[in-house]
């Protein structure tokens, strides 16, 4: 059932467009036009956030907060292996996926850190990877508590995380 629901919408999206008269080629056009000076303006932002976060795990930067950070971390609740995974997950959802996958191939697929690893992947957010993308459009540039209170919800969902797969 679900695999028709993205092609099931498009048709209706088409039908509902062709009874109010839209041209959709020329919306879809028009919407696309718009959209590159978004892009450009977006960019720089992007930019630095990626060679950020390949400088972060290249330099061992990563390596040395996780192990500095681990006994904080299973003091409440998370496991000193997915120390790496919490730290990553807010710069870059690919590094976050490769952790993942990491984590994955040297404790198996059905262990309790592959399962805690999945639910944090999948509850926490790439918070400076959205508030690039977000702020490089808004007007407003004050970054601080919005990342902030990003980063302790998204540092939450992996406590939580934890805590449901250990009762689970």
């Amino acid at each position: 059932m679900s695999v028709y629901i993205i092609p099931l919408l498009f048709l209706f999206i088409f039908i509902y467009a062709h009874f109010k008269k839209v041209k959709i080629y020329d919306s879809f056009t028009e919407g696309a036009k718009s959209a590159v000076p978004l892009a450009v303006s977006i960019f720089p932002y992007l930019a630095g956030m990626f060679v950020m976060t390949e400088l972060f795990e290249a330099s061992g930067l990563s390596e040395a907060i996780s192990n500095f950070l681990a006994p904080a971390f299973g003091f409440m609740g998370i496991p000193k292996e997915l120390t790496r995974l919490v730290l990553i997950k807010p710069f870059s959802g690919s590094g976050a996926l490769a952790v993942l996958s990491d984590i994955f191939t040297e404790y198996g697929v059905d262990s309790y850190l592959s399962r805690c690893a999945c639910v944090i992947y999948g509850s926490s957010e790439t918070v400076f990877y959205i508030a690039a993308v977000y702020f490089a459009g808004a007007k407003t540039k004050n970054l601080f508590k919005p990342v902030v209170i990003s980063l302790v919800a998204s540092f939450a969902s992996c406590v939580f995380a934890c805590f449901i797969c250990r009762i689970m």
